[in-house]
């Protein structure tokens, strides 16, 4: 998975936001308020990634569990698709 080009994050009073910008503003009429964590994950999706890649992201930069970290990420995924902000794949 990866987040689709034309977002930008910004901290705007300690909170995270997804901003759109330039042609994607059509798509995504809003922000997306991101926690430290959902920021952290969303940085490393500008790149193509797993969930098991970003899981294992997540237990170097936290100190969480496997199952704690592949959940966090499974939950945001779905944040994600929901807000249709990631590229379309072929698997």
């Amino acid at each position: 998975m990866k987040i689709k080009s034309g977002f930008v994050i910004r901290e705007i009073a300690g909170q995270y936001m997804a901003v759109p910008v330039g042609e994607r503003v059509n798509d995504l009429h809003g922000m997306i308020a991101l926690n430290e964590t959902g920021a952290f994950i969303w940085n490393l999706l500008e790149n193509e990634q797993t969930e098991d890649d970003l899981a294992k992201a997540l237990i170097e930069e936290y100190d969480v569990s496997y199952e704690d970290a592949l959940e966090a990420v499974k939950e945001f995924h779905e944040l994600l698709i929901r807000e249709q902000v990631l590229e379309a794949t072929n698997t």
